[in-house]
């Protein structure tokens, strides 16, 4: 994925030495409109039959959306 734009979002590197997160592959991207560097987490096409994987991950987007820390990431969700 290296290289491709998802919507606003350029794709530069996996953002951990071997990419993978908890239950998604994590990337450091770039955010076009915002001049930013970000980290964008998908869930691997394998678990997106899985309902019990996908609200896991979107419970788990939820709950560090609440968080609020310098130095913790906000959560964007794009559908």
């Amino acid at each position: 994925m290296i290289g491709v734009t998802i919507s606003h979002y350029k794709i530069l590197d996996p953002a951990q030495r071997d990419g993978e997160g908890g239950m998604g592959v994590v990337y450091k991207a770039e955010d076009t409109k915002l001049d930013r560097f970000v980290a964008l987490k998908f869930l691997p096409s394998h678990y997106t039959s899985d309902d019990k994987a996908v609200e896991r991950f979107k419970r788990e987007a939820k709950a560090e959306a609440k968080l609020n820390h310098p130095n913790i990431v906000t959560i964007h969700k794009d559908e």
